[in-house]
């Protein structure tokens, strides 16, 4: 709706400042709280030593083992400062790059109005002023029973069940505000992303909703699907749209008359989030979610005991897609199927710095 448009030049890019931001790079300077985080010698290291030697701990002694200590202690300390300065760095680089290639096949973008639709997907914590774009197949359950325990919803994310997450979360979605909160959120929070190479997310999609029974995608979308590509379907098939197959699957994907609408599941991010409009502070990756997560949540001032969930509850027994599971599925297709797959999600791969997942790919 235009009238709710938002203009994308009143976001501040490093509009964190009205947060304690750091400008730019929108990461908060609370994550290089690196103070030294004492590690003393365990008391059983001492009477240990006392008892083995008979002889009492000389002041020379304790002076050797406090200089041990504090060594112990600074070179963890140094470490976890590198590990998070890299992790800023990285940030730096990949909103750089983002940065770059919106610049280069969508300029003027940010000039734009945005609309209540384009943040539709967008969902507000507004303690700890974060806005996450959810992308599903990467990390999306975890991230919404993260934001329930930060807004006060829930106490712990283990005790939060799948379909709660989704479906009884009350978190609000950016589209809730009005023009002004809009505007003053995207200028002032905390912009999250977190993507996933786009063939595996596909395939963890394809997985998810044709492999294991659906009373919802069998139907809406797998009958379809099988009607239109299936040569031959038997009326069990056409009846329940269960079976569909990889193939059928990706033909559906490229068909531009598809016999059924896009679904979240496998949109582009670069559609579904809209990264060229509302400039992320915070991208993440799915590759190595729970440490780049954790960084974010410490640098947003979450409770120290609030760490991102490593479980995985949606078929918990099926093994999570991986890039040799889905260079099997991919695997059943021709190679102009795959340029083509590689081509819709083309600015997937280009703003998120993604390597062709095939050698034959251009």
């Amino acid at each position: 709706m235009e009238s709710d448009g938002v203009s994308a030049a009143e976001q501040s890019d490093g509009g964190d400042g009205g947060d304690g931001g750091d400008g730019g790079d929108g990461v908060r300077s609370e994550v290089f709280d690196l103070r030294p985080q004492q590690a003393s010698a365990s008391a059983s290291e001492f009477d240990d030593s006392a008892v083995v030697s008979k002889q009492p701990v000389t002041k020379r002694h304790r002076k050797l083992l406090l200089k041990s200590s504090l060594a112990a202690s600074s070179a963890s300390a140094c470490g976890e400062e590198e590990q998070q300065l890299k992790l800023a760095r990285t940030q730096e680089s990949r909103r750089r790059l983002l940065s770059e290639v919106c610049t280069k096949y969508h300029p003027g973008v940010t000039e734009q109005p945005v609309s209540q639709r384009q943040v539709s997907r967008v969902y507000v914590e507004d303690r700890s002023r974060l806005l996450y774009c959810e992308v599903p197949k990467a990390g999306c359950s975890n991230w919404k029973r993260v934001l329930m325990v930060l807004g006060g919803s829930a106490s712990s994310t283990r005790d939060i069940p799948h379909d709660a997450a989704h479906y009884a979360n009350h978190l609000r979605r950016l589209e809730s505000y009005d023009r002004a909160g809009i505007t003053e959120r995207l200028r002032s929070y905390t912009k999250v992303l977190f993507v996933r190479e786009p063939f595996e997310r596909l395939v963890s999609a394809f997985r998810d909703k044709f492999e294991s029974p659906n009373s919802y995608y069998h139907p809406v979308f797998g009958r379809p699907i099988i009607s239109r590509y299936r040569t031959n379907a038997t009326r069990t098939a056409l009846r329940t749209g269960a079976g569909v197959t990889f193939r059928e699957f990706v033909q559906y994907l490229l068909d531009v008359h598809r016999p059924v609408g896009m679904d979240i599941h496998w949109e582009p991010v670069s559609q579904l989030c809209n990264p060229c409009l509302l400039s992320y502070n915070f991208i993440g990756k799915f590759e190595s979610l729970e440490e780049e997560a954790n960084f974010l949540l410490q640098s947003v001032g979450a409770p120290r005991n609030l760490t991102f969930p490593a479980f995985k509850d949606r078929n918990p027994l099926a093994e999570r897609t991986s890039s040799i599971i889905t260079q099997k599925y991919f695997s059943q297709l021709n190679a102009t199927e795959r340029q083509k797959a590689f081509d819709f999600y083309y600015m997937d791969y280009l703003m998120f710095n993604y390597p062709k997942p095939f050698k034959d790919l251009h």
